[in-house]
């Protein structure tokens, strides 16, 4: 429940709007790792110079995914991500940093797989894959798609849907997020170690989002 000062949420938003506030600030999160913002390029720029690289679609995709690991692991750099966001909403840098580059992972798989990442029904399932194999667990209750393939090749774009899909996939990254603070917090007086299992959980996050990316979009490229 978003009550009390102590909750960066509810200091913002009224009783009841939390998940809105959170849905649409990963929205934000989403267009700043696609559409790209000061040292950070855009997705599909990202994406064609690893391509150009590498001379194949998969392989760009393994280079990409071994760099946002390593990014994933620094944190002073995700922190600095971050750091745009909280200008618009109170949310912790760590959270937002790790949300970005996710998202511009899954969002350089998805346009070298063929997928237009400026269709709003892609960038709805690029959200979708940041939950990872727990999608069908966070997002299954309420009966909602569980395939980010569907949703990203439906036939119309659902603003309602997208809407419920973000408020989800939101609380998730709060909540996995909080709980990897937990287990940092244990080892609080040992800062070295603290900062390494926080490197990793991040680091190990962003490879497990972004093997679910690469499993879930198939490829749509057309063969000659």
């Amino acid at each position: 429940m978003a009550t009390g000062n102590g909750n960066s949420f509810g200091s913002l938003v009224p009783l009841g709007k939390v998940p809105s506030a959170a849905g649409n600030v990963l929205r934000k999160v989403l267009t700043l790792a696609i559409d790209g913002y000061s040292a950070l390029p855009p997705a599909k720029e990202s994406a064609a110079n690893q391509l150009r690289k590498h001379g194949d679609a998969e392989a760009a995709i393994e280079a990409l995914m071994q760099l946002h690991v390593t990014m994933a692991g620094g944190q002073g750099f995700v922190t600095n991500i971050g750091g745009v966001l909280t200008t618009f909403f109170a949310m912790p840098a760590n959270i937002a940093g790790v949300a970005v580059l996710q998202a511009r992972l899954v969002a350089t798989i998805a346009h070298l797989r063929g997928y237009d990442i400026d269709d709003p029904r892609v960038r709805t399932a690029i959200a979708m894959c940041l939950i990872g194999d727990n999608l069908d667990k966070t997002l299954g209750d309420d009966d909602l798609p569980t395939s980010p393939l569907v949703v990203a090749t439906a036939p119309v774009f659902d603003h309602a849907l997208d809407q419920k899909i973000s408020d989800r996939v939101a609380a998730d990254l709060l909540a996995r997020v909080t709980g990897k603070r937990v287990v940092v917090a244990m080892t609080k007086r040992v800062p070295v170690l603290g900062g390494g299992v926080g490197a990793a959980f991040d680091g190990w996050d962003t490879l497990t989002v972004g093997r679910f990316a690469r499993a879930q979009l198939v490829d749509r490229r057309r063969r000659n």
